[in-house]
Formats: structure tokens, sequence, C-alpha cells
């Protein structure tokens, strides 16, 4: 019987005589090589032991940052989309460069806009500081949705660790901007949390099923990333989708203020092993300190000489003891180094290095190459 019923939901969604209760659209249909209409179809009630909506209507959404590149707004919205969450930045200092665009362009393209910034903190002073950076960067925007954290970097954090610098984060950011906050998470991330942030909406990512696994410590969601190789018009190549509920919107959507003075940042001592490519100028961006600093603390006479596997003692900020994200980029036709390192905020040097690339003219479709922020 639930056999049958399942194949007579899929003919009348394919032919239109039934949509389910979704603003701006439904299900997620791309239309493929052959023409014809291809279901991806994502069962929005969840049956037993699975994690239903928080009730109410879904409003389909996508979110984005620098890695979908320029993005037609408007396209995305006569697509049907209504939700767009889009990255701020991540970890210590970094700006996702697309972040002022991308906010900008969706809010005059009329769609309800949130942001999310990708928390790399370790420690406590880590999760303020970067809750702070967060919230300057949401200083004088209007959000229309809760902001978000997503943290998922959690390597070398105990569960009880992870809880204390998530909690701090959260607590943080609200008391920075004012607003109600979100969580994003995958399932198991989710599990490592605990009762005392059920109160916080949760934005869960989980692809490839027909229903939400059980969190243990929410009721409902908020929000639904259910695949991130979506296809939205005004968007070259994948995206995340989602489904929202309107829980994730704000109440109070005036700007958000400024977040006054950062909170004081310990001083920490960091090794770093030189790699091929590197200079003692690029250490010195990344870790936002000087060569001279540098070459003084570590003894190093010629600046300008510096070998792969020396290892450089570098005192910095707590805050910039980070860890860069890394981005797996399939080579297309047409590509060349110097235009992804356009695209992608870094160097044809860097990238040759990072991917140990023998002759920099002489790329390959197909070919996966690593891009470091």
């Amino acid at each position: 019987m639930k056999k049958s019923i399942f194949v007579l939901m899929t003919i009348f969604l394919l032919t239109g005589l039934y949509s389910p209760r979704v603003y701006g659209g439904g299900f997620d249909v791309n239309k493929g090589s052959d023409g014809l209409l291809e279901e991806k179809a994502v069962r929005l009630e969840a049956v037993s032991g699975g994690l239903p909506s928080d009730g109410g209507e879904l409003y389909q959404g996508i979110d984005v940052s620098q890695w979908q590149g320029y993005i037609d707004f408007s396209r995305v919205y006569a697509s049907g989309v209504r939700v767009v969450y889009v990255r701020a930045g991540e970890g210590s200092a970094y700006t996702d460069p697309f972040w002022e665009r991308n906010f900008a362009n969706a809010k005059a393209a009329g769609l309800k806009v949130g942001a999310y910034y990708f928390v790399t903190a370790k420690t406590e002073s880590q999760a303020r500081q970067q809750a702070h950076r967060f919230a300057s960067l949401l200083e004088g925007k209007a959000l229309d949705c809760r902001p978000a954290m997503d943290f998922e970097v959690t390597k070398g954090l105990s569960d009880e660790e992870y809880r204390q610098v998530a909690a701090v984060f959260l607590q943080s950011l609200r008391e920075y901007t004012g607003k109600d906050v979100l969580i994003y998470s995958d399932i198991s991330n989710a599990r490592r949390l605990d009762s005392s942030f059920s109160n916080v909406p949760l934005w869960v990512a989980e692809y490839g099923v027909n229903e939400v696994e059980n969190p243990y410590f929410w009721k409902s969601w908020a929000g639904w990333q259910y695949t991130d190789n979506g296809r939205v018009a005004g968007i070259n190549g994948a995206v995340d989708r989602d489904y929202f509920t309107s829980t994730v919107f704000l109440n109070d959507t005036s700007a958000c203020p400024s977040p006054g003075e950062a909170p004081p940042a310990q001083t920490v001592n960091h090794v770093y092993t030189v790699r091929w490519g590197d200079t003692l100028w690029g250490i010195s961006q990344r870790f936002h300190t000087t060569v001279a600093a540098l070459a003084a603390d570590n003894h190093i006479a010629n600046p300008n000489r510096i070998y792969v596997g020396e290892r450089l003692n570098i005192e910095t900020s707590e805050i910039y003891t980070d860890q860069p994200e890394v981005l797996r980029y399939t080579i297309r036709p047409g590509d060349t180094l110097w235009g992804i390192a356009q695209r992608y905020h870094t160097t044809v040097s860097r990238l040759v290095a990072d991917n140990d690339i023998r002759t920099p003219n002489l790329i390959y479709a197909g070919q996966v190459i690593k891009i470091i922020n």
C-alpha cells in the first residue's frame, strides 16, 4: 500500500497535479541533458523516528559563499527561492570576498537574507573574538534572518570543549548583535551538543534522505540543508539547497549595531613548517606579523632565503592560530591557473606549490586541485 501511494504521489508531483506546501516552489527539479525533468524530491513530512519541521510554511532556500562566484539573484528569486544565507567570513580574520556583494544583491532582489560564520575557534577566548568579528561584519546591515553559527572544524576538541566554545560563541553573538541566533550543524556534531542548546533553533545538514535523522536534543528543525549539489537559475555550478521555516525570520530587522571594542586576546607561540612556494613575507601576512619579527625570532640572517621543512616559531595573537579553509576544485574546460587564482583570491605560485604542479601552463579538465585560504 505504501509503495502504491508513493508511486501515485510521484506521478502527481511530476505532472503538476499536486504540490506540497512549500513557499516559492516545491521540490528541487532540474532539467536533465535529455530534456526531461529529473525529480529530486525530498519528503517534507518526517515519518516515525525522524525529526519534523517546526510547522507552518516551508520556504525554498540556498546558502552561498565565494565558491559560487557571481550570482544573479534576480534569476534566483524568479526560480522560486525565497531565503538565502550568505557567508560573511570565517576564523580569526577571513572575510568572504563576495560577502558585501552577495548581501546587497540578494536584498535588492527581494530575498529574505541571513548570514552565517564559519567558526574555527578552539578556546572560549577565540570564540568571543570570532563572534565579535562576525558582529563587526554585520554592523549596519538589516538582517531578515537569524545570524547562524557554522561550527564544523572540531578536530582536537573533546565534546565538553566543543560545547563550551559553541555556547560562548552563541552567547557573545547575541550580546554583540542583539539578535536571536541559529545553529547550523550536521547530525553528528548536533549530537555532541546537549539539551542546553535546544532553545536555539537548528538548521541541520543531511543529504540523500527522505527525513531528518533525530539529533536527540531538538524536537524539530527550522532549516534543512538537503543537498550540497543543487542547481538554481542564476548560479553557475552546484549550490547548497535548503528548506526553511518562518522560525529563522527575525522579528527585529533593524540594522545590527556596532559590537564595540574587540575583547582582549592572549599571545601564543605557533610553530609553522615552511612549504614549497612559501616566502617570509607571505607567512607574515598569514599570521599578522612582520618579516622583521619572524627573522629576529628565528635568527634568519637572509629573509629572502628559507627552506622547505624549516620550522619557524611565530609569536602571534591567539585569534590568528586557526587553520585555513581547503577547497577541492575540479578543473573545467577553458580553465587556467591564473583564472582560478583570480576567482578564489589566491596566487598561481600558491596553487602550484599546494598541488605539486610541475607545468603551470598544463592542467587538465577533470583534474582536482586544492585551494587553500
